[in-house]
């Protein structure tokens, strides 16, 4: 129970995440793809005009996986991780360039095919495997850039810089591009250890930049998947059995078919799914409609929320797997004078993007292109040579910008369904999920339910504490060798078992449940969301029960963490935490480590009636080791503690018959303009530490932070998501 590795050992999808960086660098990049297809994207502003092709890379300055320079001082980056609004292709470049010695401005950006290694987007981890070997990359092309100039001047090396990509001779002020010694570069060894910048020199690296996809999107030319036009495509909208495991029992045809300007349609008897083709989306929308597909429900059509409630607080008894343990915390309990006991619970949650599923294939006898956003571009091209039985050098995915992804993006299903529809058309086919078929057929964040147990010393600290866990394991479906032998998903250790709490006796049980009707998958913060509302609200209940202020009980147990005390003392300190607040607010505080990062938070809020909260100022202070581009940090912990208040007040899904009941924003409801913090004031400590992640950290803290909040404010304690749940009106009496 501890967090002073820098980095925890966490096996499953994180691991799997970490892999990318290492292994698409240590893959030569031989020639670029073939050329980018209409309505391919182009990410960086400076990028040329849709539709061009790549140029050929014969004569280019290619030394690694990331990096091609041409002869006429073109440079281009490839990079293995996806944008999806974190800012990824902003520190990714920032990271090359500050090496390399080029301006941002001077990049163009392409997105890696399939197949260099783990490319996958998700779990925060991206600047974390990114920091080390993108600057490697960077500066073993500036060594040999250098080397080819100086060897042309015939000066020593040590007398010659980079800037603005120009090697510079310093004594004399001769200059060269990098272009014009690409390819004498390109017959040099490349060095296996280049020397790196020292971080006093750094220029571009911790200072705040602009966004370098800013002006695409600004200005509309940054291509997502939705805007995808290669010529010929025909558009086609899907409906699937509201009911998971249900089977088609009839359609009309004829009535779809007569709709203008519907060409076909296409049936999936494998997956029970129907699919609409027309000339554009509105008319495979109307045919959808006159389709009026016919639905035998199947086993599941008896499932209700209360079905997978039941069944989760079940597994609070009878057997569990031992996931970790320290001590014998169950006969210290046993013994101990107090305990103290509090039961949690947390809902189905939709990640409901603003862009919905969308894809489009065309698959021809001699290959198949793809052109879809997607997090995990290696499972997409998989999935088609599976289906077309094509090798995989004939199948090309081109990755898109992403309207969001929150870990729906790791699923490939959608690509499955795209292809398997696609290989019925002579054409390329996009097909279209309306918003009602996101919500109602998304893989969701699994429900869970957590009960902890504390024996509690003569001032109110934990002496032995247990957990157990009952819900299901993700990485069981989505990456099935990555469960442990003894079927524990590691991902439920981040915020539970790696917190930045020690205590002397501890044991983590594991009850796995899976939800039956529906498909459970990762959802931004993953473990780290899940665990910080359980574990943080505990430790809140206690210092409580204690009758201690809350930041100090917290103090307390942070004296072996002095990352954690830091932040939280400067959040306290920020917060105005013991300064008197006007008449009905009250404060909230939350503690992290997760994601590499560790995090404060103090929220301040106002409850006029018991279902009306307004968040009237957050406070955070982020520990994240070497911050990249600040201004991406701070906006990533507002837009999470945002997305993570919208779901923590409102958001869940639930099931009647089978049937999901959410199927759009008025029923899904997202946080308003007006319900918004009113203020949010992020706070970056300084460090020298590697950097950790961020994109998940706002969205961890929004709920325990704000249950805390809402309970100081009521009297009354918060344990169910989301919080203005009816099921809440029961959590004000403690257990123990």
């Amino acid at each position: 129970m501890t967090t002073q590795t820098p980095r925890p050992a966490l096996a499953s999808r994180r691991q799997l995440l970490g892999a990318g960086g290492a292994l698409l660098l240590a893959t030569f990049w031989p020639t670029p793809r073939q050329g980018r297809a209409q309505g391919a994207s182009v990410p960086a502003s400076t990028a040329p005009e849709q539709g061009l092709l790549v140029e050929n890379a014969q004569g280019a300055f290619a030394p690694n996986a990331y990096i091609r320079i041409a002869t006429d001082n073109r440079i281009t980056l490839i990079l293995p991780n996806v944008e999806m609004g974190q800012g990824i292709y902003t520190s990714s470049v920032m990271l090359i360039a500050e090496e390399l010695g080029i301006d941002m401005a001077q990049v163009e950006i392409e997105a890696a095919p399939p197949g260099g290694g783990a490319e996958i987007t998700g779990g925060s981890t991206s600047v974390m495997t990114e920091w080390l070997p993108l600057r490697q990359a960077g500066a073993a092309a500036r060594s040999m850039l250098v080397q080819a100039a100086a060897m042309r001047w015939q000066v020593p090396v040590a007398e010659c810089t980079t800037r603005s990509a120009t090697i510079i001779h310093v004594p004399t002020g001769r200059s060269l591009p990098f272009g014009a010694v690409a390819a004498q570069a390109a017959t040099l060894p490349v060095p296996q250890n280049p020397t790196l910048k020292d971080p006093a020199t750094y220029t571009l690296l911790g200072k705040p930049q602009h966004r370098i996809d800013s002006a695409v999107k600004v200005q509309g030319r940054a291509i997502f998947g939705m805007d995808v036009q290669v010529p010929g495509q025909k558009i086609g909208t899907v409906a699937a059995c509201p009911v998971v495991g249900g089977t088609l029992a009839g359609m009309n045809k004829a009535a779809a078919l007569a709709i203008r300007g519907v060409q076909a349609v296409l049936v999936n008897t494998a997956n029970n799914t129907v699919c609409v083709v027309a000339d554009h989306y509105w008319a495979a929308r109307k045919g959808l409609r006159a389709l009026k597909p016919q639905w035998h429900d199947g086993p599941n059509a008896h499932v209700t929320t209360q079905t997978i409630y039941d069944q989760l607080h079940d597994g609070l008894n009878g057997p569990a797997i031992v996931a970790n343990t320290k001590g014998d915390a169950p006969a210290i309990i046993a013994h101990a004078a107090a305990t103290h006991t509090a039961t949690y619970q947390q809902p189905l949650l939709a990640h409901a993007t603003m862009e919905p599923i969308n894809c489009t294939a065309h698959v021809r006898p001699d290959g198949c292109d793809i052109w879809t956003g997607t997090q995990i571009a290696d499972r997409a091209r998989d999935t088609a040579v599976e289906l077309t039985g094509l090798p995989k050098d004939k199948v090309n995915v081109h990755c898109q910008y992403i309207g969001g992804g929150f870990g729906r993006r790791l699923e490939h299903e959608y690509v499955t369904q795209c292809v398997e529809f696609a290989r019925q058309v002579p054409h390329p086919l996009k097909i279209i999920w309306s918003r009602e078929e996101d919500l109602t057929h998304d893989r969701y964040r699994p429900a869970y339910v957590d009960q902890m147990t504390a024996a509690l010393d003569s001032k109110g600290f934990i002496t032995a504490l247990t957990h157990r866990i009952v819900g299901p394991a993700v990485v069981a479906r989505w990456d099935p060798p990555e469960l442990t032998k003894d079927g524990y998903d590691e991902d439920l250790s981040v915020a539970t078992v790696i917190t930045p709490y020690t205590y002397p006796a501890y044991r983590l049980e594991f009850a796995r449940r899976e939800a039956p009707g529906v498909v459970t998958a990762w959802w931004r913060g993953v473990g780290g969301t899940r665990g910080l509302f359980v574990v943080e609200g505990f430790i809140d209940e206690l210092a409580h029960r204690a009758g201690a202020d809350p930041v100090a009980y917290r103090r307390a147990m942070l004296a072996q963490n002095p990352r954690a005390l830091a932040v939280l003392d400067k959040a306290a300190q920020a917060a105005g935490w013991n300064t008197p607040l006007p008449p009905g607010r009250a404060r909230g505080v939350a503690v992290q480590f997760a994601f590499g990062s560790y995090m404060a938070s103090i929220a301040e809020v106002e409850m006029p009636e018991p279902d009306n909260v307004i968040i009237h100022r957050v406070t955070a202070v982020v520990d994240c080791g070497r911050v990249l581009n600040p201004d991406q940090v701070i906006s990533q912990i507002e837009g999470g503690l945002i997305f993570g208040f919208s779901a923590a007040l409102y958001n869940e899904i639930t099931l009647e018959g089978g049937r999901v009941q959410q199927s759009n924003f008025n029923t899904w409801r997202v946080m308003r303009m007006n319900e918004a913090p009113c203020k949010i004031d992020v706070l970056l400590m300084p460090s020298t530490e590697d950097p950790g992640g961020i994109g998940e950290v706002g969205t961890a803290a929004a709920a325990p932070v704000l249950a805390n909040a809402m309970a100081a404010a009521q009297g009354r304690r918060y344990r169910t998501l989301p919080l203005l749940s009816p099921r809440n009106g029961a959590d004000h009496k403690e257990q123990g």
